[in-house]
C-alpha cells in the first residue's frame, strides 16, 4: 500500500501554547508523533524551546501513533479523519485518543 503526506491525518489543532512548533493554535511541524504511555497519548513532537521551529506554511499531519490501544491506531497509524492537540499531563497531549 501507498501513501502520500495528503492520506495521513491532519492536525486540525493545537493549544500547547509552550511548543516550539506551535503558532496561534496551529502546528507548523511537517508531521507529529504520538506516544506516551496507556490512557496519557501524549504529543511526542511537543519542544519546550523559546526558539520557533517548522515550516512557515504547512498542514501537519500525524506522522505515526504509538498508542496501540486507541481505537484510531491501526498498524500504528492513525485512522482518524483529524486530531487536536492541546495541553496534557505533562506537555502536550492528543486530544482525540480514545482508549479501546
Amino acid at each position: 500500500m501507498s501513501m502520500t503526506l495528503d492520506d495521513l491525518p491532519r492536525v486540525s489543532e493545537c493549544n500547547a501554547l509552550g511548543c516550539s512548533y506551535n503558532d496561534h493554535s496551529h502546528c507548523h511541524a511537517a508531521a507529529v508523533t504520538i506516544g506516551g504511555t496507556p490512557g496519557d497519548a501524549e504529543c511526542a513532537t511537543f519542544i519546550p524551546l523559546g526558539t520557533k521551529g517548522g515550516l512557515d506554511k504547512v498542514v501537519s499531519h500525524v506522522g505515526a501513533c504509538q498508542r496501540a490501544e486507541c481505537v484510531f491506531n491501526s498498524s500504528l497509524e492513525c485512522t482518524a479523519s483529524a486530531v487536536r492537540v492541546g495541553p496534557g499531563a505533562e506537555s502536550a497531549d492528543c486530544l482525540t485518543y480514545q482508549s479501546t
